[in-house]
C-alpha cells in the first residue's frame, strides 16, 4: 500500500531580532492626528477584527471535536477528510537501548544538515553528536536529480571522512542513515518513498516519480561512500522519535515554526484504510498533515484576502491561521486597512506597508516584548520595517492587533492538540487522560514567542479542565527531528541489535 506525504514548510530559523530596540530612530515631527482622532477612525475596524478572531470556549471545543472527527475520516479511507493521515511506516520507536554509530540527513530547504550520533545504550545514551550544515547552490535547485544528489552525497562523504574520536563503526558494518525529506512524498515503506513534486523553490528534473531513497543510495555509491538509508522520515515524525528516546510518555509531536504539522502514536487496529501492513508492536506513527484542517475556524476578511492571494488558495487554512509564516502578514493587512481608512499613521499611507510579507512574525514577537513607557521598540520596528512614523496611541493599537492574531493562533493550535488527544482517548479510555502524556513541541514560533506559547497552554487547560489537563505535559524539545532521524535509523537497523 502507498500513502501520500505532503510536508509543510520547514521550521526555519524563526528568532526574535534582539537588536531592534537599540536602533537609532530619528526624532519625528509628528504629523499624525491626536490620540483620540486616531482611535475614533480605527475603533470600528479594530472592534470587528477582534470579534471575528474571537476563540471562546465553545468554539475551541468545536475545533477539537472537528479535528478528532477529521482524523477518523482520514484514517478510514485515503481522501476521507482534509487530513491526509499519512502512515509513516515507523513501527519501531527508539527505546534507549540502541548502540552504535548512526547518521542523519535533513533536506527541507536551501540548506541540508548532516549529523552523526554515537549511542551507548540505556546507561550512556547519547555519547557524542556532531553536525554540519551545507548551503545548496541556486543552480542545483534547477539542475538534474543526479547533480543535486551527487552534491548532497559529496557533502555527506566529506562529513563522514572527519569521523573519529568518540565515533566508531563496528567492524563489518555499513554506516546507516536516517533521511528527513520535507517534500511531498508517497511513502511505501520505512526506507522508500516516491517524490510527488518538488516545492519550496526547487525545480529539479528527473526525480518526480522516483524513489528518493534510491536516488540518495545511488549517489552515495557513486561517491564511494559506504552508507545506506535505513529510515525515510518526515520532520514531525523525527521530532516524536527524538523526544520518545528520552521519555516513554511522549505520544504526540507538534511543529510550530514557519509551517506547522503534528503526528502521534496510533494503534494499527484503529486504521481501517491500512491493509496488509503488520507491525510487531501493534502501533505506528501517523502524520496528520494538520495544516490542511479547515473545519469551524474563525476567519476574518484579512485571512480570506491573504488566502486568495497565496500560491495555494483554499488550501492549508489551519496553517495559514496558526503558523509563523502568516501571522505577520495578517497583521500587516489589518494595519494597512487601518492606515488607509482610519488614518492610523496620519494622513498618508506608508508605501512599504503595502508590500506583502514585509512584517514578519519575529517582528510581532519583538514588539510584544516591549515594556517601555513609550513603546520605543514598537516605534523602531514600525519605522525600520514598514517606514511608519507612529505616536503612542498608534503603537498601542498595533500591539492590540498583534495580540489578537497571536491569541487566536495559539488558542487554535491548543484546540488542535486537544483534538488529537481526544481521538486517542476515545479509542483507549485512560490511555491519555488517565496517566502522564507528553506532547513534544518543536519550532521557532513556539520557542521564541512567549505569548503564543502561553495562549496555547492556557487553551489546552481551558478545554480539558483542571483535572484532565494535569496529566498532559507540553514540553519543548529543541531540534528533536535531527537526532530523531538518526535514532530511527538505529531502531530500524538491518543489523542484529546487540542490545
Amino acid at each position: 500500500m502507498s500513502t501520500v506525504t505532503a510536508t509543510s514548510p520547514a521550521v526555519g530559523s524563526f528568532c526574535i531580532p534582539r537588536s531592534r530596540g537599540r536602533i537609532n530612530m530619528p526624532r519625528f515631527t509628528m504629523t499624525v492626528r491626536s490620540s483620540n482622532a486616531v482611535s475614533a477612525g480605527v475603533a470600528p475596524i479594530l472592534t470587528k477584527f477582534k470579534h471575528d478572531c474571537a476563540t471562546p470556549l465553545p468554539l475551541l471545543r468545536h475545533v477539537a471535536d472537528a479535528m478528532a472527527a477529521d482524523m477518523r475520516a482520514g484514517l478510514a479511507v485515503d481522501g476521507g477528510s482534509d487530513l491526509k493521515m499519512i502512515l509513516s511506516y515507523v513501527d519501531t520507536l527508539p527505546t534507549g537501548n540502541e548502540r552504535g554509530l548512526f547518521y542523519a540527513l535533513d533536506l527541507g530547504g536551501t540548506n541540508f544538515r548532516v549529523l552523526r550520533v554515537q549511542l551507548g545504550g540505556k546507561e550512556e545514551r547519547v555519547i557524542a553528536t556532531e553536525f554540519d550544515q551545507v548551503s545548496i547552490p541556486q543552480e542545483l535547485m534547477f539542475g538534474t536529480s543526479e547533480e543535486l544528489f551527487d552534491f548532497i552525497a559529496s557533502g555527506l562523504a566529506k562529513f563522514a571522512e572527519k569521523e573519529g574520536g568518540k565515533f566508531h563503526l563496528p567492524p563489518g558494518r555499513k554506516r546507516e542513515i536516517g533521511f528527513t525529506f520535507s517534500f511531498p512524498v508517497r511513502q511505501t515503506s520505512i526506507d522508500s518513498g516516491i517524490l510527488i513534486k518538488w516545492t519550496k523553490g526547487f525545480a529539479v528534473s528527473g526525480t518526480a516519480g522516483r524513489d528518493v531513497v534510491a536516488c540518495l543510495n545511488e549517489a552515495m555509491d557513486r561517491q564511494g561512500l559506504d552508507m545506506r538509508v535505513s529510515a525515510l522520515v518526515n520532520d514531525t515524525v523525527g521530532t516524536l522519535a527524538g523526544a520518545r528516546y528520552w521519555d516513554d510518555d511522549v505520544m504526540v509531536a507538534v511543529i510550530l515554526g514557519t509551517g506547522t504539522n503534528a503526528c502521534y502514536v496510533e494503534r494499527m487496529d484503529a486504521i481501517p484504510k491500512l491493509q496488509g501492513h503488520v507491525s510487531p508492536s501493534g502501533r505506528t506513527i501517523v502524520n496528520t498533515e494538520w495544516g490542511a484542517f479547515s473545519n469551524g475556524l474563525p476567519l476574518t476578511v484579512f485571512d480570506k484576502d491573504m488566502d486568495a492571494a497565496s500560491i495555494n488558495p483554499g488550501e492549508q487554512i489551519f496553517e495559514k491561521t496558526i503558523s509563523g509564516m502568516y501571522l505577520g502578514e495578517i497583521v500587516r493587512r489589518v494595519l494597512l486597512k487601518m492606515a488607509a481608512e482610519g488614518a492610523l499613521f496620519g494622513e498618508s499611507v506608508p508605501e512599504k506597508l503595502s508590500t506583502p510579507f514585509v512584517l514578519r512574525t519575529p517582528d510581532l514577537s519583538a514588539m510584544q516584548q516591549d515594556n517601555s513607557d513609550d513603546l520605543n521598540v514598537v516605534g523602531s520596528i514600525l519605522y525600520n520595517i514598514a517606514g511608519v512614523e507612529s505616536n503612542l496611541s498608534a503603537r498601542k493599537i498595533v500591539l492590540e492587533v498583534c495580540d489578537t492574531i497571536v491569541m487566536r493562533g495559539g488558542r487554535l493550535a491548543g484546540a488542535g492538540i486537544v483534538g488529537i488527544l481526544q481521538k486517542m482517548e476515545e479509542d483507549s479510555t485512560g490511555l491519555i487522560f488517565g496517566k502522564r502524556t507528553v506532547v513534544a513541541m518543536d519550532g521557532g514560533l513556539y520557542e521564541h514567542y512567549p505569548q503564543y506559547k502561553r495562549y496555547l497552554k492556557d487553551a489546552v487547560k481551558e478545554i480539558l479542565g483542571l483535572e484532565k489537563s494535569k496529566n498532559v505535559v507540553i514540553e519543548h524539545t529543541k531540534d528533536g527531528s535531527g537526532i530523531g532521524a538518526s535514532l530511527l535509523a538505529a531502531s530500524n537497523s538491518k543489523y542484529e541489535h546487540d542490545f
